[in-house]
């Protein structure tokens, strides 16, 4: 984007017009972040499953799913108290730089401590029941 015209004087009307219209652009491509919160320890297996149709559910929204109880047990032993405390310790870093925070199905005591340093963060939190419909805290 030229900020002169095509004489070579200063043009910044048009220049001004054309970078908000750019930006415009950009924001219509904007995908946000979004923290998938839903119970992984018991039935890993079905919770597994489960955490998988949140994250299609929030990219089908136009989001960008985020959901560390997915990640960090492909190299991390859930049931270590040290690995489960150190992933659970990198899973709020991430929280700290999404969106929102989507919380699914019947809260856990992991999920429990998400949704409170996202309140504390002042991340916006929105329920939704295992069916992927919108629900009251």
């Amino acid at each position: 984007m030229e900020r002169r015209n095509s004489e070579g004087y200063p043009d910044p009307t048009a220049y001004n017009a054309l970078t908000a219209v750019v930006r415009e652009e950009k924001a219509k491509q904007y995908f946000p972040l979004v923290y998938i919160a839903s119970p992984f320890a018991g039935d890993t297996e079905q919770n597994t499953k489960r955490a998988r149709a949140y994250c299609r559910f929030a990219v089908s929204k136009g989001c960008i799913p985020l959901a560390p109880h997915l990640h960090y047990p492909q190299f991390m032993d859930d049931n270590d108290q040290g690995q489960r405390k150190l992933g659970l310790r990198f899973a709020l870093i991430l929280l700290g730089k999404c969106d929102e925070l989507w919380a699914f199905g019947s809260l856990s005591d992991g999920m429990s401590r998400e949704i409170s340093k996202a309140r504390k963060r002042n991340i916006p939190i929105r329920f939704f029941n295992g069916t992927c419909e919108e629900a009251a805290e």
